[in-house]
Parts: C-alpha cells; sequence; structure tokens
C-alpha cells in the first residue's frame, strides 16, 4: 500500500480535519516546551533549570500512568468528547499561568498539573483518533501535521507584535473540535449498550483493570521501549544546557522549526517512494527506517556541530532538537504500527510509548543538571553533547534498529490485508455493522467468551452473530469461516 498526500486524499474520511487538529496539538506542545522561558527552581550553581519542563513531562507520565491501570470503560469515559473540551481549557489556562502567576515553585507545581495530565489524556486520546485509521493514511497525516504546526509556530513566533505567540496557547480548543468530530464519525463508544449521547455508568469493578487486561496493554518489545527512553534521555541532556535559567528556552527555536519542516518533506517524500512492508524480504529498505535513518542522522550532525556551528548563529543543539522532533514523527507512526499488530487500543500503545520517552527526557534533564553542576562551565556543553550523542548511537546500533523497522513493516502488511479481507467479506456478503466487528475476532480464533468480553456484549449475541454470519457467507462452523477468510487473503496477494 503505497503512502502519500494529496489534496484529494486529505478531503478523504475527515483526513484533514484529522492533520489540522493534530497539527494544533503538536503546535501547542512546541509552544509551551520550545517557546517559552528556562525556569530553574532555586538559584545560583544549584539552579535547577527546565524545571517546568521535567514538571510537565511528569504529569504526563502520570497520566499515561492513570490510562494503563484504567479499564476499557473508564478509559472510554476518561477520552469521551466533554471531558476533551475540559482538557482542552485547563491546557489553556494552565499554558497561561506563567503570563498570571508567579515563576515560583508553586506556579511551576500550577502549571506543570493543569498541562501535564490533561496534556497526556489529549494525546493518548489522538492515538485513539489516528489508530483507528489505516496505517498507510495515518502516518503521512502525521508528518504533514507536524510540518503544519513547525509553520504555524514559525509564522506567529516571526510576528513582530508583543504577544503574538498567545495565540498558540488556545490551539487546544481546535484539538478538542478534530478529536470529537472524529469520534463522531468512529459511531458509538465501545460498549454497544450504551449509546452514543450517553454517560457511561460504572460499578467498582469497572475502574481497575484486570490482570489479563493489563498484561495485554505491556505487549509493545522491551527492546523498543528502552530505545525509546534512551533517546529521550539524549534530548533531556541537551534542552539543559540549551540557555541559562531567565532566558528563552530554546534561543535557536526558529532554525529547528525550518529543519523540522525539511525533514517532513523529505520523510513525505520517502513514504510516496515506498510501501510498507512491500517486500518480505529481512533486507529490504521500507521507507519508515529510511525515516527513521535521517532523523538519526540530523540528531547526530547536530552532536557533531555543538562546538562548531555557535559562532556562526546556529547552534548544533538545534539541529538536535530537530532531530528529535523528526525522530518522534517515526515513533508515533511506531506506536500506531504496533497497536495494529497486536490489536490493542492505540491509546494505550501511546501511553506506553510516550512514558518510555518522557521518562528518559525527565532522566536527561535531571543528569544534565548534574553536570552542569560538577563539570567546569567551559566544558559543560561538550560534555553532555558527548554524553547525548552516546546515548542516542547506543540505542540506534543496539536497541532500535532499522532491522526492527523492517520487520514490523512485513508483519503490518499482513495485518493490513487481513482487515482488506475482513472488509471485503463482510461488503460482498451484506454483514451488518456489528457482524463486522465479531467477523475478525472469530476468524483470528477467539472463543466466544473472549468476544463477548472485547466487544462488551454478552455471549449469547455473540453466538447469534455468528449464526448469521454463517448464514450469510454459506458457511457451517468456525473452521469453514476461517477456510473462507484465508481465501480471501491469499486473493489479496497474502500468500498461503
Amino acid at each position: 500500500m503505497p503512502f502519500g498526500v494529496s489534496a484529494a486524499s486529505l478531503r478523504e474520511e475527515g483526513a484533514l480535519r484529522v492533520t489540522l487538529g493534530f497539527a494544533c496539538h503538536q503546535g501547542f506542545v512546541f509552544s509551551l516546551f520550545y517557546l517559552g522561558w528556562n525556569r530553574a527552581l532555586g538559584g545560583g550553581a544549584f539552579a535547577f533549570e527546565r524545571a517546568d519542563l521535567f514538571g510537565t513531562l511528569l504529569c504526563m507520565v502520570l497520566a499515561f500512568a492513570l490510562l494503563r491501570a484504567a479499564s476499557p470503560r473508564a478509559r472510554d469515559a476518561l477520552l469521551a468528547g466533554p471531558l476533551l473540551w475540559c482538557y482542552a481549557a485547563l491546557l489553556v489556562l494552565g499554558s497561561l499561568v506563567p503570563a498570571l502567576a508567579e515563576s515560583g515553585a508553586g506556579g511551576i507545581a500550577l502549571e506543570s498539573l493543569l498541562v501535564g495530565i490533561p496534556g497526556g489524556l489529549m494525546l493518548a486520546a489522538w492515538g485513539r483518533a489516528l489508530g483507528r485509521r489505516p496505517v498507510e493514511r495515518a502516518v503521512p497525516e502525521v508528518l504533514v501535521a507536524f510540518a503544519t504546526a513547525a509553520t504555524a509556530c514559525l509564522v506567529v513566533s516571526s510576528v513582530p507584535v508583543p504577544g503574538a505567540p498567545l495565540v498558540l496557547k488556545f490551539l487546544p480548543l481546535g484539538s478538542a473540535f478534530s478529536l470529537q468530530g472524529s469520534q463522531r464519525r468512529a459511531g458509538a463508544p465501545l460498549d454497544p449498550a450504551r449509546g452514543a449521547g450517553e454517560s457511561p455508568s460504572f460499578t467498582l469493578g469497572d475502574l481497575v483493570a484486570t490482570k489479563e487486561q493489563r498484561a495485554e496493554t505491556a505487549r509493545l518489545s522491551k527492546k523498543i521501549v528502552a530505545g525509546t527512553a534512551l533517546f529521550g534521555l539524549a534530548a533531556g541532556f541537551m534542552e539543559t544546557f540549551g540557555s541559562d535559567p531567565g532566558m528563552a528556552s530554546t534561543p535557536a527555536f526558529a532554525a529547528t522549526l525550518v529543519l523540522l519542516v525539511l525533514f517532513c518533506i523529505a520523510a513525505l517524500q520517502l513514504l510516496a517512494g515506498g510501501a510498507l512492508g512491500a517486500d518480505a524480504s529481512d533486507d529490504a529498505e521500507g521507507p519508515l527506517d529510511a525515516a527513521y535513518r535521517l532523523a538519526l542522522l540530523v540528531m547526530m550532525a547536530g552532536f557533531l556541530f555543538v562546538p562548531v556551528l555557535g559562532a556562526f548563529g546556529v547552534p548544533g543543539e538545534s539541529i538536535v532538537l530537530a532531530g528529535y522532533l523528526g525522530l518522534i514523527c517515526v515513533l508515533v507512526s511506531l506506536f500506531l504500527v504496533m497497536a495494529k499488530i497486536t490489536g490493542q487500543d492505540a491509546a494505550l500503545s501511546f501511553a506506553r510509548g510516550f512514558a518510555a520517552l518522557y521518562a528518559g527526557e525527565m532522566a536527561g534533564v535531571v543528569l544534565g543538571n548534574g553536570i552542569e553542576l560538577f563539570e567546569p562551565a567551559g566544558q559543560a556543553p561538550y560534555a553532555v553533547a558527548a554524553f547525548a550523542g552516546l546515548a542516542a548511537l547506543f540505542a540506534y546500533l543496539f536497541l532500535f534498529t532499522e532491522r526492527d523497522f523492517r520487520a514490523l513493516s512485513v508483519i503490518v502488511r499482513d495485518a493490513d490485508r487481513f482487515e482488506d479481507a475482513c472488509a471485503a467479506i463482510a461488503d460482498e456478503f451484506g454483514l451488518s455493522k456489528r457482524e463486522a466487528e465479531v467477523l475478525p475476532l472469530a476468524l483470528r480464533g477467539r472463543t466466544g467468551e473472549r468476544i463477548a468480553a472485547e466487544l462488551f456484549i454478552s455471549k449469547s449475541t455473540v453466538e447469534t452473530h455468528l449464526r448469521r454470519i454463517y448464514a450469510k457467507t454459506g458457511t457451517h462452523g468456525r473452521q469453514e469461516l476461517i477456510d473462507l477468510g484465508e481465501r480471501a487473503v491469499r486473493s489479496l496477494g497474502g500468500g498461503a
């Protein structure tokens, strides 16, 4: 399935709304993390720099932990449309705290809570919204959204009007508007017993996930999570010494934004020229691993040029940040791919992946502050850059390799063909919407009890749907239905 974004494809199935909505989310994140000020706790040699970033990331990680511990019904409630508007309002309010309140420890803590918790939940909601879309559409849309967000931040920050960047603080409202529209298009909530506009009701047992549900959400590779954390560590190092307390948090962010837009354009070209999993060979290069390599190349170039480019007004750390933000684009794609492979809610895939990334980034901020405290002032930037570069290189060579992307590309290609086969069967035999949801679970060999648990319906309802599927498809049991599914996959080029 070839990647690519055209004007026509952006109009299909609400793609333009999703792309612009996710761009609003990312534009807000860029403005929050990189267009503000380096606020520290303490003073002098013992000042803890980027305390605002550390606190916000900590609260986001706590929000991800809350989602992972919640049951599916509680998770649906946390990510429901009405609450998304509440999160957006809190994000706007929290981002305005520095302008309305004191910048001491209390102000930083308040901002972190108001921005971090709802910010993490909004990001997970975007994971779910993007996860509902085919991967070959969602990945380019993510890149276009990042490029759009970077361009908007660059334009707004260049306007010679005091307070112009405050406009970016209201972007969460556009994000919530897009998410609610995406939810309406996706249909009713996961629990079919309640209507699309009804509020969920809970028992105490609904609020805590079972051991089996928690195990299901932990299926992302430990190696990939460790690599993601190391990339966050490298970024946290560089963000610590990019400026001094009281200065702009990222003085050369305009250069970063330009480089990020160029990266997104280059990555889109790579995606347009390839297909995810187009070749089953382990040695075949796919578009995602090429984009991953490009992001790492930009990061490593920044590490190498830290001592060189500062005199020319383009600090190496701005190049590192551009590579890191480009890498986040690739990671978002990876988290979507992993959600498709495991069959889990993409909100959980985002929660696990970004929790590792942000935990690594927090560790980088802490260790970066430590290096600045104990190293001579003139040597600290080079020590931090060397340490961060080694961490990123280790992750690239030993934890999070291109071969991982290639293997995932083959797996997700087969997953796409399976979904296409299910859609073809549903269309050919006139299955209802609920029967079409039961079909792939039945073809994967799920028991009636497991299907009932996953779709939140009774076992007798599952059996009724299965009998209707058998009647419509002319099959006489589960094995004949599986045989039909295998023939449909083969007809799409999936092999024997």
